[in-house]
């Protein structure tokens, strides 16, 4: 037996705090629901101090230098998912093994995160529940899983099919960062150098041709109009005006893509050579992979494809998902329906027939997410392979001409062509 500390609020609203002995915490709320007593907050007295204790005892200066603290990432939810998984496999009771990787936390926001749901799950919240309140953190996938490992009992592998979904998407994520950080650090590099050619570099040496620029070739003439521009761009007040005007395009088409047009904008990535067939196989594998997870953990198929259809990155293919979901919701079939898409590939649509008429779908689908796992591994690296090489060739083709442009003229006045 245990002894907790408790702050609780009765039948009639007010506020009472105590001690009570219990074997653990889920008996200490049992026992002082059956008092009428709802427990806001339960503290075992061994335990170490308390969230709110730990917080007052911060330097004040702490709260200063927190760069970037706030940030929570796809790894640090990747991260404390792992270690929930391997706490419950361990046999640690959930709110045991929340307070431990709160206890592990570096990330300031992660802890308060963490002990946000140490105190509601103490409180006789569920898990679900708790990470619902930070619905820009956890999402729907994460949700329905945690939700499905709770209501079947089965929340310890649930949380390891989340942290094998999570690895995926982030090993993805990661890949393409890598293979991408290069090729454009040289882009960027190269179109720098050539703002600081045209601008301020170009017009001196241009200066000297006799003739005036009027007279010479096309590609020089559009050059000079070219570096003209861009030092207006920067050293006049109509020029500053345009740099806003373009700030806030862009803004606004960002918005666009994420609201209005998304449909547009993703049907359009799909179309780009290379580059919609890596969007497409990904998407393939998340599908795989989401709905063979949801269905083996109990959750029924429409209530499944609800969750998967936001986990394909890419909203054409979700509003298909939608499509697929209403022909299942009146008596159809799910793989002929995938099939009349043109989205998914044959291999799936195949899968899914053999798995709705085995009663294995979910097996069939997880088994068959590896397979659509290394197509995408195949297609990234296809893409990173042509990637580089477009970057590089376009940043030639500008520099190349620049240079035929400069030098044209002093090869024809050379060659005493003239103007």
């Amino acid at each position: 037996m245990g002894q907790f500390s408790y702050k609780a609020v009765d039948k009639g609203g007010g506020h009472v705090t105590g001690t009570i002995e219990a074997a653990d915490r889920k008996s200490a709320v049992v026992a002082l629901s059956d008092r009428g007593q709802f427990v806001i907050e339960l503290a075992e007295e061994t335990d170490m101090p308390s969230v709110e204790v730990e917080e007052r005892k911060k330097p004040v200066l702490a709260g200063v230098f927190r760069f970037g603290s706030k940030r929570i990432t796809g790894k640090d939810i990747l991260a404390m998912t792992t270690q929930l998984s391997t706490a419950l496999r361990a046999g640690l009771p959930l709110l045991d093994g929340l307070e431990l990787i709160r206890r592990q936390q570096h990330k300031e926001a992660m802890r308060e995160i963490l002990a946000d749901l140490v105190k509601s799950v103490s409180s006789g919240q569920s898990l679900s529940d708790a990470m619902a309140r930070h619905e820009k953190v956890y999402s729907p996938l994460y949700l329905s899983m945690v939700r499905v490992g709770e209501t079947g009992g089965i929340l310890e592998q649930t949380t390891a099919q989340l942290a094998v979904i999570l690895g995926r998407d982030e090993k993805i994520k990661t890949s393409m960062k890598n293979a991408s950080a290069y090729p454009i650090f040289v882009l960027c590099i190269g179109l720098t150098s050539v703002v600081i050619i045209i601008t301020w570099i170009l017009p001196g040496i241009l200066a000297t041709i006799p003739g005036g620029i009027g007279a010479a070739p096309l590609p020089t003439r559009v050059l000079m109009a070219l570096s003209n521009f861009m030092k207006d761009l920067f050293t006049t007040v109509f020029g500053w005006v345009v740099i806003m005007l373009i700030i806030a395009g862009l803004y606004y088409l960002r918005r666009w893509t994420k609201t209005l047009g998304r449909i547009t904008w993703d049907a359009f990535k799909l179309k780009i050579p290379v580059l919609g067939s890596v969007l497409r196989t990904i998407a393939v594998g998340r599908f795989a992979r989401t709905l063979g997870s949801l269905t083996q953990g109990g959750v029924t198929i429409l209530e499944a494809l609800g969750v998967v259809r936001d986990t394909l990155g890419n909203e054409l293919m979700g509003r298909e998902i939608d499509a697929v979901a209403e022909a299942v919701k009146r008596g159809e079939s799910l793989a002929g329906h995938l099939e009349e898409s043109g989205y998914f590939p044959p291999l799936l649509v195949q899968i899914t027939s053999v798995g709705e008429q085995t009663g294995k779908l979910d097996e069939l689908l997880l088994n068959a997410a590896e397979t659509f796992d290394s197509d995408a591994d195949a297609a990234i690296n296809r893409f990173m392979a042509v990637f580089p090489a477009v970057l590089i060739l376009i940043l030639a083709l500008v520099i190349g001409f620049i240079i035929a442009a400069t030098l044209l003229p002093i090869v024809m006045m050379g060659l005493g062509a003239g103007f």
